[in-house]
């Protein structure tokens, strides 16, 4: 497995670096083991870590309470223009706290307002910390993956009243 992703990751560099692909990046599986064995055979190329991408050779180092960073819960934001959506699920996608503008009181056209979106944040927040150092975790960084248009499509013309 390990030489098949060193063939692949070999391919991927020459195509960025404006080399012509033979057969393009997404050969067969079967094609794969083929170069990997003929490279096997010959020898000539050794496993070093500057041939593989650090993402494939390597898991994070970094601890927090013996856990490892791939171990760590995760707060998953989601915050649109009518309602903000704030769930935090275990390293293996078990939920621990599911909240909504929705689910804190706020009705209607209110749910998408900045501060429904900080109140059900505070209270995600308060539920997940709570739960989490409770089992004897503790909360290292929020961060907000919200996705933002770089201009995209037009919003409606404004309403008059």
């Amino acid at each position: 497995m390990h030489a098949v992703l060193t063939v692949a990751w070999q391919r991927l560099r020459g195509a960025a670096c404006g080399a012509g692909l033979g057969r393009g990046v997404h050969a067969g599986v079967r094609r794969l083991q083929e170069l990997a064995e003929k490279g096997a055979e010959k020898g000539a190329e050794s496993l070093s870590g500057t041939d593989l991408s650090p993402l494939i050779l390597q898991r994070n180092s970094m601890r927090w309470d013996g856990k490892t960073y791939e171990e760590i819960p995760i707060a998953h934001i989601k915050a649109t223009y009518n309602n903000t959506h704030i769930q935090v699920v275990s390293f293996d996608n078990r939920p621990f706290a599911h909240t909504s503008c929705g689910t804190e009181g706020f009705q209607n056209a209110k749910k998408g307002t900045a501060i429904a979106a900080q109140t059900a944040g505070i209270a995600a927040a308060v539920a997940a910390i709570k739960g989490l150092t409770m089992g004897g975790l503790e909360v290292i960084s929020i961060t907000d993956n919200t996705p933002v248009p770089h201009n995209g499509c037009r919003p409606r013309k404004a309403r008059r009243m």
